[in-house]
Parts: structure tokens; C-alpha cells; sequence
């Protein structure tokens, strides 16, 4: 069979799995036509890609999302990123100037990620679990009597969407908007939207009142600093590593879709996981000890995020094949996670009780995913208190509809119905 993929087509949205298979076997390193991209599909291959920083650069992660090829000016995507600059309440200078953690690389990375860890500390999320189990039982109470409900709107939005609003000191009222907000800002970069507009698709305008929000809550935190989120970023600021306006919002842009998202996206594919694997629910109910390793096993195989970007720096070789220096990279983590090579003959199928080290889901080296750990508490936690459920549920169809987007992968809505 002929290898034919490209990483941004809704052809391959629904299932990615087979496709990566053929690249893995056939064109581990596949350079993708509309892309304009080099896709890497092995465990391998990927994993050294993450851990290059000097070869491999982040500054990708902005320029893909804007639709740009590297080093070169290209008129729709300077026209976008005009069009966005415009849209929010800073100046364009600082919005170009402006550093994203997810986008720097080493020494510029180091400096600004310490600063924004200390939100992010064992400790601090530790000291979320309480919550975090009292907002996950609530949306189950709620539920429980219901003969169906949709298991992506009633528990994966709001346990995550709830929790980073409180971690950010966002007042109750503004949950729905920050729910919006982060889908606006996920098809706008890595789905339809991307294609679109970026003021009729609803992104710059979404990102303009993330900015207008952030902006009136750092006034008033530094009037009266608190211990939420952003008043310890407020507070840690200190000379060169300070954060400006610009920043923090484009930071809190991040919690809200690297984060949030990627949460809800692993509740939703852990449950579908189970659902279709029934044996497996019967195995973790009987031993709560699995939960955690369920949670791995959920990341692995079927990752909340399918592939990040890079950019060489130099020319390099991956799996025989040269790669031009100043092209785009794709690491395709989904890919890497059902590597034979790396996870054994079975690596396609779902086992709880497999010990999946090394996997790729939240990404490898200085750019390792900064809430991974608060994702697995929530992600165990809400697991936990449906694990009681889920024998006596079923989907309502056995086609599952995904997010719009290429980047992240997860159920856009999962009904469930209890089984007769």
C-alpha cells in the first residue's frame, strides 16, 4: 500500500492509527506535500527530535500555527498575523516582541519556564486533589439519575474548565466564556478556522477578550495579590524574566488550550478507551490500584495531543533520510506512542495493566508538558468516580465525533445511555 498522508487533512482526523502504521513501516520520515512538512513516525525518531532543542527548533510552534513556512514572509500568513496583532489591546510591537513559553528555545527558554513552574509546583497541585475530587463528584451526582447525559459536556468541560478558572481566580460567571474562548482558539489554529479569516473564524476576537480579561485581572492583583495563579506570576516577577502584559496573556491562551483541552480530551479518550474494551473496566474496578497505570495507558494510546512542530536549525539525518536545515519538523507523537519498536508486538492494543515507560504524551526534554501532573490528577480522579458508572453505560452510536482540530485529539461529545 502507498504511502499517502498529510498531518492536516480531516481525512485522517477520525482515525490517525492506521496511517501511522504505513509511515512507520514504510516512510518513517515522510515529507508531506501541503504540509510542506517532514512528518516523523518512530518512537525513536521523535523522541530525538523533542530532545534537540539546538537542532530543533520551537520557534515552529508559532509560525506553523499562523500557516507560515519557515523563514520566509508569506503574504496570507503576514496578512493573519496582522490581522490578529490588530485585534488586541496591546501594541503590535509588543505582540511581536511577545515570548511564548511553548515557542522559545534554550537559554531564552530556561529563564521564562522557571518563572512560570512556580505555579505549577508538586505542592501547589497537590494541594488541588480535595477540589478536584469535590467538583468531580458533582458533576456525577448530577448525572447519576439521568437514562443519558453526554459525558464530554456534564464531566470532561467542566472538572478541567472549573479548576483552571479557580487556579486563575476567574469569578464563576466567566467559566462559559473561558470555555469558548478555548474553542475558538483550537479550530482557529489547528482546524477549520485555520484556513479562515482569523476575525470571521472567530479567533482573533476570542484572543482580543482573553487579552482584555487578563489584562483587568493583572490590574487587580497587583493592587492585592492573592494566591491564585496569576498573582504568583505577578509576584515572581523580578527584572529581566518579567513577564509583560502581552505575555501573560498569551500564557494564560496556553493554559487554556494546552491545558483545559488537553484534560477534557483525556477524560474523553480514557472513557471511550474503556467503553470499547469492557474487560478493562472490570479489571481497574476490582483493583483501584490500576488507575494510575489506566491513565498512562489512556495517554499512549490515544494521545490528547497527536504531534507538536519544530524547525531544523542545520541539516540532519532521521531514519536514512536528510532533512534541509530551515524546514518544518512534525514529531508525530501519536504515532511514536503505538511504536512496536518501542512498546512491543501489541503496542495497538489497550492494556491497563501495561507499564507504558517513555511514552511520548506530554512530550519529552525543556518543553515537557507544564501541567502534565495536574492533567493525571484530574484525569485519575474523574476516572475514579466513573468507574462505578460505566458498566451499567453504553454509547448512544459507535461513531465518535472529534474536536475540531488536527493537533489535538479527543471526543467533541460522547453520549452515554444507560444500558437496558
Amino acid at each position: 500500500m502507498t504511502v499517502r498522508y498529510e498531518p492536516f487533512s480531516p481525512d485522517v482526523r477520525d482515525d490517525p492509527y492506521p496511517p501511522y502504521a504505513l509511515l512507520r513501516e514504510q516512510a518513517p520520515v515522510y515529507f508531506a506535500a501541503e504540509a510542506k512538512a517532514y512528518c516523523v513516525s518512530r518512537y525513536d525518531d521523535v523522541r530525538a527530535v523533542l530532545l534537540d532543542p539546538r537542532t530543533f527548533s520551537s520557534d515552529a510552534m508559532r509560525t506553523m500555527l499562523m500557516g507560515a513556512p519557515p523563514g520566509a514572509a508569506d503574504p496570507a500568513a503576514v496578512a493573519r498575523m496582522i490581522a490578529i496583532a490588530t485585534a488586541l489591546p496591546f501594541p503590535p510591537e509588543a505582540v511581536v516582541a511577545a515570548r511564548s513559553v511553548i515557542a522559545l528555545d534554550p537559554p531564552q527558554h530556561g529563564p521564562i519556564r522557571s518563572l512560570v513552574n512556580r505555579g505549577f509546583t508538586p505542592r501547589r497541585i497537590a494541594a488541588w486533589e480535595p477540589r478536584i475530587r469535590a467538583i468531580a463528584a458533582e458533576c456525577m451526582d448530577a448525572v447519576r439519575e439521568r437514562p443519558d447525559f453526554d459525558l464530554i459536556a456534564d464531566v470532561g468541560v467542566p472538572l478541567p474548565v472549573q479548576i483552571i478558572a479557580e487556579m486563575l481566580g476567574v469569578e464563576p460567571e466567566r467559566r462559559a466564556d473561558f470555555k469558548h474562548w478555548s474553542d475558538r482558539l483550537i479550530a482557529g489554529t489547528s482546524g477549520s478556522g485555520r484556513a479562515r479569516d482569523p476575525v470571521a473564524s472567530g479567533l482573533a476576537p476570542a484572543m482580543a477578550a482573553i487579552c482584555t480579561y487578563v489584562q483587568s485581572i493583572a490590574a487587580q492583583r497587583r493592587n492585592a495579590l492573592g494566591d491564585d495563579l496569576v498573582s504568583v506570576l505577578l509576584e515572581a516577577q523580578d527584572g529581566e524574566v518579567a513577564l509583560t502584559d502581552a505575555e501573560l496573556a498569551l500564557f494564560v491562551m496556553l493554559l487554556l488550550g494546552a491545558g483545559n483541552e488537553t484534560t477534557t480530551n483525556l477524560i474523553g479518550n480514557a472513557t471511550n478507551a474503556l467503553l470499547r474494551h469492557p474487560e478493562q473496566i472490570e479489571r481497574v474496578r476490582g483493583d483501584r490500584s490500576l488507575l494510575p497505570g489506566l491513565v498512562e495507558e489512556a495517554l499512549r494510546w490515544d494521545s490528547p495531543v497527536q504531534f507538536v512542530f519544530r524547525r531544523t536549525t542545520r541539516e540532519v539525518e532521521l531514519s536514512g533520510v536528510a532533512i534541509p536545515a530551515n524546514q518544518h519538523v512534525i514529531a508525530l507523537i501519536g504515532s511514536a506512542n503505538r511504536d512496536e519498536r518501542q512498546f512491543g508486538p501489541d503496542a495497538a492494543a489497550f492494556d491497563v495493566t501495561r507499564e507504558p515507560q517513555g511514552h511520548l504524551a506530554f512530550g519529552l526534554g525543556n518543553h515537557f508538558c507544564l501541567g502534565a501532573a495536574l492533567a493525571r490528577l484530574e484525569a485519575r480522579v474523574a476516572l475514579d468516580v466513573l468507574l462505578d458508572e460505566l458498566p451499567r453505560l453504553e454509547r448512544c452510536s459507535s461513531k465518535v465525533d472529534y474536536i475540531d482540530s488536527f493537533l489535538v485529539r479527543g471526543p467533541s461529545t460522547l453520549p452515554l445511555r444507560r444500558a437496558a
